[in-house]
């Protein structure tokens, strides 16, 4: 039987658990955040900081969300279906547009992620034969989208020189290559070295140098959230930049998570890791000659009537070295 002191303690230490269990639940806050795409090595570092532990260090529970394409990730922030989008810096023309968002990180620079592949035995050899000729990307508006159309410009046929499918995931563009409904497909590049070893597809152009200055990836953030809890960006972007350091000393788990992921061999996710590490941005800075570039292709390709104020579409108060001064 319990005495009166007994009684007492145990209920302090009731009180002291409660307190404890409340102070944990309130530093691991619930934060949903959605990829652009599932599937993409540049989306990976998610799941590598949910794996690692890295944002529950900084108190956020992810939950994590993958979409078809920028817009349909775009759709999801304007409906609250999520509160950081990490999608593509040719998604700030939404932005631009009146969606509610800022882009709030720059997390990685050049193309490299992408290429096109097409049939292996198909009539497309090189790049020179796209023209007029279907290639698909996942929906309007996004970064693949984005990349056919410069290249067609590039090509001296004008920004609709190759005709676009917009056909959501991966699985789709490619069972639409294999029946001969496009003739080209818009693709991370660990899938086209998949595709080539199995002998369905072959890559005749990668984007990694179609601009000298470019931002492949941007995170966004709803303006609802940056207007009621800042912190929260703040210290998802910590974690995001975190983990960014973390996959540099440790391949080995990158590769781990980040195959089953993309759908391919660990070897494969191995090559894509060398190839595609150094892309990333360390310190989520947005590069004034990129946000120009992207400013000038909105009007070549008849996206926005004239170039954006590219300073009202972005912020980076709430980057990690911002916070240090």
């Amino acid at each position: 039987m319990m005495t009166g002191r007994s009684l007492f303690a145990a209920a302090i230490a009731v009180a002291l658990f409660a307190i404890g269990a409340g102070s944990s639940a309130a530093a691991e806050q619930k934060l949903r955040v959605g990829k652009a795409v599932p599937n993409a090595f540049t989306f990976v570092p998610l799941d590598v900081g949910v794996d690692a532990g890295i944002f529950k260090h900084h108190g956020l529970d992810i939950e994590a969300y993958g979409f078809g394409g920028s817009a349909k990730l775009q759709q999801g922030m304007a409906s609250n279906s999520i509160d950081i989008g990490i999608g593509s810096g040719p998604e700030l023309s939404f932005v631009a547009k009146g969606a509610p968002v800022l882009g709030v990180a720059a997390m990685a620079g050049k193309p490299a992620l992408l290429c096109v592949v097409v049939a292996q035995n198909g009539p497309v050899k090189t790049v020179a034969d796209l023209k007029g000729k279907i290639v698909s990307s996942s929906t309007t508006g996004s970064l693949t989208t984005w990349l056919v159309r410069e290249l067609s410009r590039q090509q001296g046929w004008g920004p609709d020189g190759i005709k676009l499918a917009f056909l959501g995931e991966e699985g789709p563009q490619v069972a639409a290559l294999r029946t001969g409904d496009v003739q080209g497909v818009t693709i991370q590049i660990a899938s086209g070295y998949r595709l080539e070893e199995e002998g369905v597809a072959k890559i005749i152009y990668r984007f990694g140098d179609i601009a000298p200055h470019f931002i492949i990836h941007v995170i966004y953030a709803r303006k609802a959230l940056i207007a009621d809890d800042p912190d929260a960006i703040r210290r998802f972007l910590a974690g995001w930049f975190e983990t960014i350091a973390y996959m540099e000393s440790h391949k080995d788990d990158v590769v781990r998570i980040a195959a089953p992921i993309m759908g391919v061999k660990p070897e494969l996710a191995a090559r894509a890791y060398d190839e595609l590490m150094p892309t990333f941005s360390r310190d989520g800075k947005f590069d004034p000659e990129a946000l120009k570039v992207l400013a000038r292709s909105y009007v070549e390709m008849e996206l926005l009537p004239k170039e954006p104020d590219m300073q009202t579409l972005i912020t980076e108060k709430f980057l990690p070295s911002a916070t240090t001064h």
